[in-house]
């Protein structure tokens, strides 16, 4: 007799009925033998089931529980937590769920993806911006859903930036290499003039095309280029004119903490003011209203204005938003003090981010 049609995932959720269907998913896909275990009932198949079980619970414990109510995504830009990484430099490679269908990320995951990049492995801070693996994987998912990432250049340090440009490399001076913020790499099945073209519709992120196998992405401000705009060698960035700021997130609670960081230095010392000022965005009216906010950025000779030394410095503000924040579009701006490079603007602005009610 002809085998009776039934649902993919019935014996499974029976069974294991606190599990959502993505998780459900995602194990089916790892533990292929799933699909001949939800074909079979009866004792025999109780041991298999054991085993699912228990290989969830020590999968489950090693990611962190969040301490505040969860949201299922942080970016305003993201695909389904499921990327495909391989490094054409050190061979390590990564394929799998780097977040979980609650929002929270899987830190062995992101901790196994920032040694694709090439990062070093630095347990007090986010060396590879989140916000840049999420775009990679909405445009995987855009593109070509399931298709290898092969990454051709990944984190830089510094020194390593400074040596690629004296040796007449294209590499830019302010470089978002440096901060984990971008990449230049390969889609499978999608030829990179094609993502180029994607991300520029787009309107978010920067991407330069040089006209070979390889595309250059990040998660800097929005601007394209190609082997004959891309500016490098002409100074565009010489004194911190493109100085920014950003946030470690794109949407939060009130009472989050926001992990601010610097980028696109290009001379230092640097001083900053020690307070930072939270502006909401309001529908109505062009201006927001301006709310002082604090921050531990040390101790300078006037206890006002901190000076800063390299990029390291400069990463991992941390502060909590005001509990009582009302949900809506903000920005945070940082004012710059002491002796100022010329060409270095007075303030700067983050990205608008989200703050939204749990």
């Amino acid at each position: 007799m002809p085998r009776k049609n039934r649902e993919p995932d019935t014996h499974l959720h029976q069974n294991l009925p606190f599990l959502p269907a993505l998780v459900i998913a995602d194990l089916k896909h790892q533990f292929p033998f799933t699909r001949w275990v939800e074909r079979r009932s009866g004792r025999a198949c109780m041991f298999f089931r054991t085993l699912i079980l228990t290989s969830i619970i020590l999968e489950l414990a090693a990611v962190p529980v969040p301490a505040k109510s969860s949201m299922t995504t942080r970016f305003f830009h993201s695909g389904n937590g499921v990327i495909r990484l391989v490094s054409e430099k050190n061979g390590k490679a990564f394929s799998g769920r780097f977040r979980l269908a609650d929002g929270q990320y899987r830190t062995d995951a992101v901790r196994a993806i920032a040694a694709v990049f090439g990062a070093p492995d630095d347990p007090s801070r986010q060396v590879i911006s989140l916000r840049l693996i999420e775009f990679l994987d909405y445009l995987e998912d855009r593109l070509n859903p399931g298709a290898q990432l092969t990454i051709t250049s990944g984190y830089r340090a510094p020194e390593y930036n400074t040596r690629l440009r004296k040796r007449g490399g294209l590499a830019a001076k302010a470089s978002l290499h440096q901060y984990g913020m971008a990449v230049d790499l390969v889609m499978q099945g999608v030829p990179s003039k094609r993502v180029w073209e994607t991300v520029k519709t787009i309107g978010f992120g920067g991407t330069g095309y040089y006209h070979g196998r390889a595309v250059h992405l990040d998660v800097g401000p929005a601007r394209s280029w190609d082997e004959k705009t891309s500016g490098v060698g002409l100074g565009l960035s010489d004194d911190n004119k493109l100085i920014g700021l950003v946030t470690d997130y794109d949407v939060y609670h009130p009472g989050d903490t926001v992990v601010l960081s610097f980028i696109r230095m290009t001379a230092f010392p640097i001083g900053v003011r020690s307070e930072f000022r939270l502006i909401r965005k309001n529908p109505s009216e062009d201006a927001g209203e301006t709310v002082a906010v604090d921050i531990d950025g040390g101790v300078s000779a006037d206890g006002s204005c901190t000076e800063f030394h390299d990029i390291d410095q400069m990463a991992g503000f941390r502060w909590p938003l005001p509990p009582d924040l009302q949900p809506g579009r903000y920005r945070i701006c940082a004012d710059f003090c002491g002796t100022r490079w010329e060409k270095m603007p007075a303030s700067i602005l983050t990205p608008e981010f989200d703050v939204r009610r749990p």
